[in-house]
């Protein structure tokens, strides 16, 4: 009777032994970055590699290899973005992320990267919006879940427009589809050189904001390690010549 009592123990101590290497809740070594590759030049697709690139996929893969991570960056809209880090679908995010108190309520953030604020681009023959304050009544366009749809929600009586992508927002500039599109400056900027004879940028930045990295709240251990890295990576002026790549002088 001993003997035949022992099978069954013997067969629970090794079933035991190789659960943890199958169990959901064994810690994952791939962090997973998303990213919306649609904001060139800082999130864009590599049209030789089909792989992530720019700006800020380009300063994750440094910031991975300064602080010893295993990262894979994954595309995903905007909007999708934001909740996917909120609910710790993905670890983190580095797509052109302004850091603001309302985010901060359901993701954490890196120290900033990146100084950018809200332009107003118009065709190149439009005479009369000059500045945000032009825009009462007008059709004002931009990418959804950003903080240029934001703040186009507050102008008086503006009709506000989104687009999965801020590329559509600027053609429909271009179509006189939009009285004016709300964008990141450089975003702005790029898609202005690439269309000097269609587009022009008017008035001035009219907010300060900064990139961060976001961080899903169940794993605040990434912050300090994101933030060394990203130090570093100030210091060595790494920063610094990523600018000069992507965004120019």
């Amino acid at each position: 009777m001993r003997r035949i009592l022992l099978l069954p123990v013997t067969a629970y101590i090794l079933l035991a032994l190789l659960v943890p290497a199958c169990s959901p809740s064994t810690p994952r070594t791939k962090l997973t970055v998303a990213c919306d590759a649609t904001w060139p030049p800082f999130e864009i697709i590599n049209e030789q590699t089909k792989e992530l690139d720019g700006f800020g996929p380009e300063l994750m893969r440094a910031i991975a290899a300064k602080a010893g991570l295993d990262i894979e960056l994954v595309n995903v809209g905007f909007d999708s973005v934001l909740a996917g880090v909120s609910q710790c679908q993905y670890d983190m995010a580095v797509s052109s992320i302004t850091i603001t108190e309302e985010r901060k309520k359901t993701i954490l953030f890196s120290d900033p990267y990146y100084a950018a604020g809200q332009i107003i681009t118009v065709g190149k023959d439009n005479t009369t919006i000059n500045s945000k304050d032009d825009l009462a009544g007008k059709t004002v366009g931009g990418q959804i879940g950003t903080t240029g749809i934001i703040e186009a929600g507050k102008i008086p009586g503006a009709k506000v427009k989104t687009f999965d992508d801020v590329g559509f927002a600027f053609q429909d500039v271009i179509n006189g589809q939009l009285d004016a599109a709300i964008a990141d400056n450089p975003i702005a900027q790029g898609y202005v050189a690439k269309n000097k004879d269609k587009l022009k940028m008017v008035g001035p930045i009219f907010t300060d904001e900064y990139y961060g990295i976001a961080i899903c709240k169940k794993n605040a251990y990434l912050v300090p390690k994101i933030n060394a890295a990203l130090k570093a990576l100030k210091e060595e002026g790494f920063l610094d010549k990523l600018s000069k790549k992507w965004v120019g002088p």
